[in-house]
């Protein structure tokens, strides 16, 4: 039985698109040198999740000479926002307070973190 595609990255693609965002666009060759030595992966397997990143729309694909570059048409920012999305209606019954109450409660935030929340959240008030 085929996997279930996920509207969001998964742990793989999320490596890959964190190279392409940090270069900005990017050959597969490009991606397999930039893989960390102690994670190498093939270059098929990476030919074939960028592939999968175009057909859920992350990546385009611009021929250029003989090579193809792959340029990312959503932004970190977007991906991020996409997976709070994902996480809030499957986890959290559609509730950002469930998702935050969830964060302080159960992660060691410094007291920097603490105060930064408390300032976006006084921002918000005003």
């Amino acid at each position: 039985m085929a996997r279930k595609k996920t509207p969001t990255l998964t742990e793989a693609e999320n490596r890959l698109m964190s190279i392409i965002w940090d270069r900005g666009q990017a050959t597969v060759t490009d991606v397999v040198e930039s893989l960390p030595k102690d994670q190498p992966l093939a270059y098929n397997t990476v030919l074939t999740t960028m592939r999968i990143l175009e057909g859920k729309g992350y990546l385009r694909r611009v021929k250029q000479g003989r090579a193809h570059v792959y340029e990312p048409t959503v932004s970190r920012g977007q991906a991020r926002r996409s997976v709070v999305r994902h996480l809030l209606h499957s986890y959290f019954n559609d509730s950002p307070e469930l998702l935050m109450l969830n964060i302080i409660e159960n992660e060691e935030l410094t007291a920097d973190e603490l105060q930064r929340l408390k300032d976006m959240i006084d921002g918000k008030e005003e």
